[in-house]
Parts: C-alpha cells; structure tokens; sequence
C-alpha cells in the first residue's frame, strides 16, 4: 500500500493519496484545486488515479474534484446524501472500494454536514482491524468537526450536533484502539476550536484525550461542541454552495498577468479591490490609498476570504516574485477574479506618488499616552471570544475579523481607532479594512495584545 498525506499549512488542509502498489490503482481523497503534486507523484508511481473522494462539501476551500477529474477521467465520489451539479458516485455505508489487495470501506458519519463520510483504509482485503480511517472533518486530533457551518442549508445546528454525537461516540469510538486517524485539518482552521497541531493520532489516543471522545450524553456533546466556536469567515457559504457546483476549472499553469501602474490604477478605479500582500510594516511604509493588507505570511487564504466579498475582481500587490504564489492560494478558495497584478510595486510607486500613502502603528507606549489624554481612541479587539476571555485591554471594543466586514458601521468615525489582534497580523487586515471603508484615523497597534500584557508584568532581576 502506498498512503500519502498532502499538508497545506496556511489553510491547515490534508488531502491524501491511496494506492495498491500491485495494480497501480489509486484514489485521491478531498483534493485542493493545483493538482500538479498528485498527478507528478502519480507519474513518479506509474499508478492511475481511479476516483476522488471529498469526505463533504468544503466550506474552507474549494475542492480539486474537477481537476482531478478532467486530467485523469477519474470518477468523482461522495457519501450518499450529496447533491452536485456534476455527475457524482453516491457511496453508501459499508460500501468497499478495491483497488487490489488495498481495500476501502465508507463510513456514514454526517454532523459537520448531512452527506459527511470517513473513510476506512485496509492494508489487506482481508484484515479485519483497518489500517487507519480518513475522518474528513467529523474528528480531528483533539476535537470534532463543528456542526454550527452554513455548509448545511436546511439543517439546523442541533440536528447536525446529534448526528455528530453519533458518528463521533458510536461509530468512530466503536473502532479499536490502533486505527490511525487522519483528519482533513489540523490546528488554525476554522472548522473547529481545539484542532492539534498533530496530524495524526489513533483512535486510542482520541479516546483518552479528545474532550469530545469521553463518555457523556447527546445534551453534554451538544453543549461542549457547540459553545466557544469562532466566527466563521464570510466565504465559507460561498465555497460550500461553490463546491456543489459545475465551475470552471482552475490552470495554476495560466500565469496572472503583470499591470502597468495606469491599468493597475484603472482596475481599481473600475471597482477591483486592492490586495497588498506584504508585510505589515512595508505595507505602513507606504500604499496604494484603499488597498487591504493581507500579509502573505500567515493564513492569507482564508483572511482574504475574510474581509473581501468573492465577487469583487482584485488587483494583488505582492512580495517581489510571489506574485503568482498569491494568484494560487486565492484560487484555492474560490477566488478566481483577479485582474492582474503590480510588478515591482517599490517601482511602481513612483508612477503613482500622488496615490501612496502610510498607514500608522502605534507601540504599546504610544496607546497609553493616547489614552490617557482627552478625546481617546477607540480601541477595538478583533480577537476571537475565547482569546479576548483571557484578558482584555479595558474599555476596548470588540468585533471579531470576521464579524468585521458587516459590522463595520458600529465602529464610530468620529474619533481615532486603533485596531489590535494578540501578535499583529489581523490588526493590520482590520485597520486597512477600516481605512478602505472611509475611516481616517486609524492605527493598529504592534505587538498586539501580546505586547500589551508583556508591558504589564514587573521586570525580573
């Protein structure tokens, strides 16, 4: 058997590949969308890919199926309860896929999502313990996958958290001790609160370790799984809705295309959104007025999903020769309307002088001073509820980043703002997200809460 395990860390998403080194026969399960490294480690294996499994409808990001399919004529599967506008292989449960000696056997495991399946993995037909189980997003190491999503049209939360009580408690507890675990995410995404860092585990070690694999009652599980979920970034509805749908394919081999500074201007006057993907301070140094800061750095895709609507065309300015990095990693959740890009923006800046500008930082000193005088800026946390649980700056406001971009209009206009996140990284999206809707005074705050706390402790000798 050969089993590979596929790691995108800036969206914390597993893929996998599964074959029978015998028949050459294989199986993708919940590919991304630039499909290159399955299809090269394919060729490097001699073996066919067969079919691609998604383990549900995505919402984090879009799925690879299409491609995969239009490159190998793969067939396209999902459990049972799926519905897609593209021709689809309704696995039931207990269904067994050979692909040789190296057997495959679905799982009906809905609560994340009506059609959920985890997949079984035999190393032998015949064994009768499974080699590992793909789990999607109904465990993860260290938790379950959360049941509150707007993935699920037409079924409530509560609904979906008793199916997951299920699939979790009786089905995947029922497995023996030694099955492996792979999970579809790890630590950082957001289809779950208490993800590990790990990226895999066994079904033993979730038994003693996951909170939501202790014994308890369907009204406990409910109550556990449910409270202290983070706010889901606005474009997991449209990748949910996106990942049933019949779209275009994505070429990661068509290269974006390199603007002048007066088609870069042009875009953006016609209504394209700026994307400044650099780091925060060169982004403070000077930019595009408008332009939002999502620092490439970090967990770009999903931030970008965050505070940009998907149907506005964007124009990106990146790190020199990332360029086309950040046309892929927005592709990867749908995000295909990109116009083009600013090659060397330093550049490109002097063609346009008169439309760069600075965005102000403020240090933890620098805040105190403000406070303290008359007239305060209003200071808003956009950490998440159970980091700003931990300890908070007094009197600050708060509105998670991704409840940002429709609350916006509760931020007062009237009085300077500074944003802070707990390092720096989301205060920066916030307050260029700020600044893009109209507000003038805004700052964000370095460090963030982080720097903040570190100022209240006493020095040590």
């Amino acid at each position: 058997m050969l089993f590979t395990q596929y790691y995108l860390d800036c969206l914390s998403q597993a893929s996998y590949l599964i074959a029978d080194q015998t028949t050459k026969r294989a199986i993708l399960v919940d590919p991304r969308r630039d499909i290159d490294e399955y299809l090269a480690d394919a060729r490097a294996h001699d073996l066919t890919i067969e079919g691609v499994i998604n383990t549900h409808f995505h919402a984090d990001f879009l799925a690879g199926h299409l491609e995969v399919a239009a490159a190998t004529g793969a067939w396209i599967g999902y459990g049972h309860r799926a519905q897609a506008e593209y021709a689809i292989r309704k696995l039931a449960d207990g269904e067994r896929i050979s692909l040789g000696d190296v057997t495959l056997q679905i799982m009906e495991t809905p609560g994340h999502t009506p059609e959920s399946i985890s997949i079984l993995v035999f190393e032998h037909a015949d064994d009768t313990v499974p080699y590992g189980v793909m789990t999607g997003d109904a465990l993860f190491i260290g938790d379950v996958g959360r049941p509150d999503l707007l993935a699920s049209l037409g079924v409530t939360a509560d609904e979906l958290g008793r199916m997951l009580y299920d699939s979790v408690q009786r089905k995947l507890m029922s497995l023996p001790d030694e099955v492996r675990v792979f999970p579809a995410h790890g630590a950082g995404s957001a289809c779950g609160k208490n993800l590990s860092t790990e990226r895999q585990s066994t079904i033993g070690e979730q038994r003693r370790t996951n909170y939501a694999c202790a014994p308890m009652d369907e009204d406990q599980f409910l109550t556990l799984v449910t409270g202290g979920q983070p706010a889901a970034p606005g474009y997991f509805a449209y990748d949910a809705v996106l990942n049933r749908k019949a779209r275009d394919l994505f070429d990661q081999h068509q290269p974006a295309r390199p603007l002048t500074a007066a088609e870069f201007l042009a875009a953006r006057a016609d209504g394209a959104v700026v994307i400044d993907a650099r780091d925060p301070q060169e982004y403070a140094t000077g930019h595009v007025r408008g332009a939002l800061n999502i620092p490439a750095d970090g967990r770009f895709a999903e931030t970008a999903g965050t505070v940009v609507d998907p149907a506005s065309p964007i124009v990106v300015v990146a790190p020199q020769d990332r360029e086309e990095e950040i046309v892929i990693r927005l592709a990867r959740i749908g995000f295909d309307r990109v116009t083009g890009y600013l090659r060397e923006p330093e550049g490109a800046f002097l063609d346009m002088v008169a439309e760069i500008v600075p965005a102000s930082r403020l240090t933890v000193t620098q805040l105190r001073q403000a406070l303290d005088q008359s007239g305060p800026p209003i200071v808003l946390d956009v950490r998440n509820d159970g980091e700003r649980e931990r300890g908070m700056i007094t009197g600050s406001m708060h509105i998670p980043l991704a409840e940002l971009p429709r609350r916006i209009g509760e931020v007062a206009g009237d009085r300077p703002i500074v944003t802070h996140c707990a390092g720096g990284y989301r205060s920066s999206v916030a307050a260029s997200l700020l600044r893009h809707a109209g507000r003038d005074d805004v700052s964000d705050l370095l460090g963030g809460y982080n720097a903040w706390q570190a100022d209240l402790r006493p020095a040590t000798a």
